[in-house]
């Protein structure tokens, strides 16, 4: 990796679109192992858990709920919600926000209980 690296949301590294909502990711592994920086529109997600990273929302616009282990948490713009390794969370509603991860979170650090 170069010394700094500069990149637009035009610019971004990927776009997921999928029913769950949008996800663009403007920083991810492949740039850096350290973080990854995600600008997501949620609607549903699925129930999910990263052994390594951790994930750190913060809610842009929108309302939505966040369930994080057996807790409800009820999401609304300039809240930030810090979720550990190993915490099962699943965000839905109709938000955004954006969404960065330490250690950047590889494809294979996405657990689901299914």
């Amino acid at each position: 990796m170069a010394k700094y690296l500069v990149r637009s949301l035009e610019g971004a590294a990927e776009v997921i679109r999928s029913q769950q909502g949008e996800s663009i990711r403007i920083i991810t592994y492949k740039d850096t192992p350290a973080i990854n920086i995600h600008l997501s529109h949620i609607l549903d997600s699925m129930r999910h858990y990263h052994k390594r990273s951790t994930e750190v929302y913060h809610i842009l616009e929108g309302k939505g709920s966040m369930e994080i282990d057996d807790d409800l948490v009820n999401l609304e713009p300039g809240m930030t919600i810090l979720v550990p390794p190993g915490v099962r969370h699943r965000a839905y509603g109709d938000f955004r926000t954006v969404i960065a991860a330490t250690p950047a979170q590889t494809p294979e650090d996405f657990y689901t209980d299914q």
